[in-house]
């Protein structure tokens, strides 16, 4: 089948959500490497029990909860100032070098591309400005239907959007319990393994698995 829509996860797979510790590294001396480690892993934890207990809350209120977590986790006291510090770093991630390069080349063969993450849209929209990636690609967010991915319910509401059927959609993640989500809904999938991780037991084999975005122009 024809691909239609090319669908994209944003954090960790556009956009590097540990260039966070930049920012730590200068509130916190030495500290800044383990703050965005834990602050991701306390993040991914948050969104999932929210999800799993039907006990929704904004991406963005997640991702601050997580924060506070693992600075008082660390000892780490923590104003005002430094709080929004870190939150607007969270508008202002770092972009991955192959991806403005690798939409552009989609764009110009009229690809519909959409990003589609667990982000609100006052998370993403200005990230995607700041990054100047706008005019390259769409912003969808779960926030829409108050239900996170992996949940069907999420994958469902990005189909209905793009207007195309399940086996037409290429959507890309660098998680992969996004991507056991998504090929369980019926999407075809792209592990962009940057990490080279192995292959998560879980029964879910991806289409293509590629160390970086820039090959699914090959698709």
């Amino acid at each position: 089948m024809t691909i239609k829509a090319y669908v994209y996860d944003a954090y960790g797979t556009l956009f590097d959500v540990h260039s966070v510790a930049e920012k730590a590294e200068s509130l916190y001396k030495g500290k800044g490497k383990e703050i965005s480690e834990q602050w991701r892993k306390k993040q991914l934890e948050y969104f999932m029990l929210h999800q799993l207990t039907g006990n929704y809350k904004p991406f963005s209120e997640v991702t601050k909860n997580a924060l506070l977590y693992t600075l008082k986790n660390l000892s780490l006291s923590c104003n005002e100032d430094d709080l929004h510090d870190l939150m607007n770093a969270y508008l202002e991630l770092n972009v991955y070098e192959e991806v403005r390069e690798t939409l552009q080349t989609l764009k110009n063969k009229s690809k519909k591309q959409t990003i589609y993450s667990n982000g609100t849209y006052e998370m993403l929209k200005p990230l995607v400005e700041k990054r100047e990636l706008d005019h390259l690609l769409d912003v969808l967010s779960v926030d829409d239907v108050k239900q996170y991915k992996p949940s069907p319910i999420a994958y469902k509401y990005a189909l209905e959007t793009l207007g195309v059927d399940r086996n037409e959609v290429l959507f890309m993640s660098s998680n992969f319990w996004d991507i056991t989500g998504a090929a369980s809904f019926g999407f075809r999938t792209a592990w962009i393994n940057r990490a080279g991780l192995e292959v998560d037991e879980l029964g879910i084999k991806p289409d293509y698995i590629f160390h970086d975005l820039s090959e699914i122009v090959t698709v």
